[in-house]
């Protein structure tokens, strides 16, 4: 069963997110959806999908470009994980909403999620992120919790190894 990456970034800090996620757990295969849209995603068994929030909860803008074609992608039977960006101080309201719109189109019937991560620890307001308590994947703050980001990355691949590998 193969694994992958896909994600999006427009300051460079989603990308430098998901290379140290790909090396954590192994080097798995990365694709920047700027470049390669969602090439191959057939292909994985196992996906993880990356991006950040911008404005008041907005979908990063390569995203938001290719989010008719990604609407149309089928998930059934895959394993699916998530991590985001937001800024909790200036976006206190909408932490890492994009997450939570990627993730509510992406799950559905057939589909096993994994990765959800505790909420403690953070600083922000509210987040269409939290279900049940718990953020849905990975969520990161590197504008204001940037020394958190390595350890937060280590304990959530270490939680997803057996899952996503």
């Amino acid at each position: 069963m193969k694994t992958a990456i896909y994600y999006a970034s427009s300051t460079g800090n989603t990308e430098e997110v998901a290379e140290k996620i790909s090396k954590t757990l192994g080097g798995i295969d990365l694709f920047d959806i700027s470049q390669n849209g969602f090439k191959d995603i057939e292909k994985y068994d196992k996906l993880i999908f990356g991006t950040s929030t911008w404005g008041d909860g907005d979908l990063q803008d390569d995203w938001e470009e290719l989010w008719d074609k990604f609407c149309e992608l089928d998930f059934a039977n895959k394993t699916l994980a998530f991590f985001g960006l937001g800024d909790g101080d200036s976006y206190a309201d909408t932490f890492c909403n994009a997450m939570a719109t990627i993730y509510g189109q992406a799950c559905g019937k057939g589909t096993k999620t994994i990765g959800e991560t505790s909420k403690e620890d953070y600083t922000f307001d509210e987040s269409e992120a939290v279900k049940n308590g718990k953020f849905i994947g990975l969520a990161l703050d590197e504008d204001n919790e940037y020394e958190k980001t390595d350890k937060r990355i280590q304990t959530w691949c270490e939680s997803i190894k057996n899952d996503i590998l």
